[in-house]
């Protein structure tokens, strides 16, 4: 009896649970490009370019190991352009009897294998996807009946749960959380390192000439990728971090630099979501470094916070409010996505720069994602699903159930509150405090109002007036509203006026 075994391309290991108790004399491994999941959200290049040499480097070590690999390349003229149909060609083919699945990390493709149990002449095994550390199970009995889901209990959890950095019962060095520490400027002489990149082999040429073939018009550019396409080479990319830029990455962790799209940062977000790494090998190696004394405390805690904390979270959450998350619009924000979100063409330098990095590396850390992408868009009033969408796309480690709810919780406070107490709004003064971008602005960041004014002071004061009745009741934001109160009415006309003028000039017409 043949037993088919299905892996995706964000399920590149040979511990996913489908791989589990293979028989090489009898299983076959299915693995296909399919132009469905290619072109669901016109994905950045280098996103399928990782992606698709990924897929084919693992199907490669698979057959190295004497295993039986079915691989449907994009375009095998037999090619149905879907996962159900090449499933279903493959079970006809091989006469599989059992088709073995790993859970996807997407609802809509859950949804999509459900239906096979109905449609194929064979059975059809779901297995868990227990590569991650909190299991779906888990999280929802710790949500519970919970309203609002604070990540930092759920991190101080998982902390138990792993025992790491743990002493006893205890969190290492007393606390819990270091992020206090985590919000330093970066020196104008800090030495960033060098980061290991990869040069194209002959394989990812191959797929590189492909993408620009098949995908001429798709955002971003090829001309600086450097991704690893195999395990081997993530893991050398992980020891490189560990080594030299862990030590700092946790003072200037929310830094921004121009010209400087990496800083101290990991870059190992596309190998966890692909399945290139494993988020406990990760954290164990971040945290050997700490008990060696090559990292400190405040530079490995916020790096562990990161993974099992927000990327175990996050996926809690994904599952636990799906299929209806997605859909919820707490401030009814209406507006199309600016231009500037493809092109880069925008007078504000922050964005220039963030919308420019992501362009070239389909990469942008989370400071630059959340305080500037995504605090544009909220005090802007994007819809929700036009940035969800732009976020989906144009990220080489985005998959819905990491993006979704960093966008409709975090970045827009679209679900009311679900998982931020108050909504991620700043002026442009965070941004002056934390990166080099406003002193070769066009705009002033000193100035509140006028054509020269940064936009972000005059959209924040805005974005409070104009959903004020939802939100003042927040804890979070009373301060800013008292100080909202004492402007007069003068004031806050010239806030809006200068808002609406704005707003109004921005260019929406892009398609993506």
């Amino acid at each position: 009896m043949t037993t088919l075994r299905l892996v995706l391309a964000d399920q590149l290991t040979r511990d996913v649970a489908s791989l589990r108790g293979l028989d090489p004399k009898t299983d076959v491994v299915l693995m296909a490009e399919v132009m469905e999941e290619a072109s669901y959200v016109r994905h950045h290049k280098q996103k399928l370019v990782f992606l698709f040499a990924a897929m084919r480097r693992f199907a490669a070590e698979l057959r190295d190991e004497g295993v039986r690999v079915d691989y449907v390349t994009l375009e095998d003229p037999q090619n149905t352009g879907s996962l159900g149909g090449e499933v279903g060609r493959a079970v006809g083919r091989h006469g599989a009897r059992l088709l073995i699945l790993t859970e996807p990390g997407e609802w809509r493709v859950l949804e999509m294998m459900h239906d096979w149990r109905e449609r194929l002449a064979c059975d059809v095994v779901l297995r868990e996807d227990d590569r991650f550390l909190c299991s779906r199970a888990d999280f929802e009995a710790w949500a519970g009946d919970r309203r609002a889901l604070r990540m930092e209990f759920f991190y101080r959890e998982m902390r138990r749960r792993t025992g790491l950095l743990m002493d006893g019962e205890a969190p290492a060095g007393g606390q819990w959380n270091y992020d206090v520490e985590n919000r330093k400027r970066l020196p104008k002489n800090a030495r960033i390192p060098d980061r290991l990149r990869f040069a194209p082999d002959q394989a990812t040429r191959e797929v590189m000439e492909l993408v620009e073939r098949l995908f001429p018009d798709n955002f971003g550019t090829l001309h600086d990728f450097g991704w690893a396409t195999s395990r081997a080479d993530a893991l050398k990319a992980l020891r490189h971090f560990v080594s030299l830029a862990l030590p700092a990455f946790g003072d200037y962790q929310d830094a921004m630099k121009a010209g400087g799209p990496f800083i101290f940062h990991g870059l190992i977000s596309p190998y966890l979501n692909a399945g290139l790494l494993g988020p406990r090998e990760v954290c164990d190696m971040a945290v050997q470094a700490y008990e060696q004394g090559r990292a400190p405390l405040n530079a490995v805690e916020g790096f562990v916070r990161q993974i099992i904390g927000w990327r175990e979270y996050v996926r809690g959450v994904y599952w636990l409010r799906m299929p209806d998350y997605g859909e919820t619009n707490h401030l009814s924000a209406d507006r199309r996505l600016p231009d500037l979100y493809w092109t880069a063409k925008t007078d504000m330098n922050c964005l220039a720069h963030c919308v420019a990095d992501t362009r070239d590396h389909a990469y942008a850390h989370h400071i630059q994602r959340l305080m500037v992408l995504g605090n544009f868009a909220l005090l802007a009033g994007v819809r929700p699903r036009e940035v969800q969408d732009w976020f989906l796309l144009v990220y080489a480690d985005a998959y819905e159930w990491v993006e979704l709810p960093n966008v409709q919780g975090m970045a827009l406070f679209a679900d009311g509150g679900v998982m931020a107490s108050k909504p991620y709004a700043a002026s442009g003064a965070y941004i002056d405090r934390m990166s080099d971008y406003c002193g070769s602005c066009r705009y002033d960041v000193k100035l509140k109002s006028g054509e020269d004014a940064c936009p972000f002071n005059y959209l924040y004061w805005d974005f409070l007036i104009r959903n004020e009745p939802r939100l003042r009741g927040a804890n979070r934001l009373a301060m800013p509203y008292r100080t909202l109160d004492r402007m007069d009415d003068r004031r806050k006309a010239e806030i809006r006026r200068d808002a609406k003028a704005f707003l109004d000039d921005l260019p929406a017409t892009y398609e993506g």
